[in-house]
């Protein structure tokens, strides 16, 4: 009778280690991870050569982009490993406010670089004298369209840049 409650005893604890082993990992395989890539609203300015060619507040987060030149890639921040999950970008607002408003843009997808070149917005091309360049808030970005991060409020300009 002593050898059965003592077995019963093990096989209790055994299956009590193994139920308390195994709830950590089951609890954290549930646990959601938080959504960093809620849509934001922002303000696009889009500035050519000759004036203005956008203004307007766009709700954007990061997405997949489709360009002619470029074709399909993701554009919501991962890329080049520059945020560990999914955000809205400058390149992808670029690209809602294009689609919303009726104009077009273009770029060249850069495998190396795992983002696009803006190229071409509203028929207006860089060329080989300028290029579209890219600042949230009067700042440069200091990666790509599709890598820097938004966040709500933000002042995004794709401006045309003499070389």
């Amino acid at each position: 009778m002593r050898q059965t409650v003592a077995r019963r005893a093990v096989v209790t604890a055994a299956a009590l280690g193994l139920v308390l082993a195994t709830a950590p990992a089951a609890a954290q395989a549930t646990t959601a991870k938080p959504n960093t890539n809620r849509p934001v609203r922002v303000t696009l300015t889009v500035q050519g050569p000759e004036g203005q060619l956008f203004k307007g507040k766009i709700t954007t987060k990061g997405h997949e982009v489709t360009t002619a030149t470029g074709g399909t890639h993701t554009c919501d921040g991962t890329n080049g490993g520059a945020n560990p999950t999914a955000v809205p970008t400058p390149t992808a607002a670029l690209d809602d406010a294009a689609r919303r408003n009726y104009f077009d843009w273009d770029g060249t997808w850069y495998a190396s670089f795992d983002d696009f070149s803006v190229d071409t917005i509203k028929q207006v091309n860089g060329g080989g004298s300028a290029y579209w360049s890219i600042s949230v808030n009067g700042t440069p970005t200091p990666v790509g369209g599709c890598q820097f991060k938004l966040n709500a409020g933000d002042q995004v300009a794709f401006t045309w840049t003499a070389f």
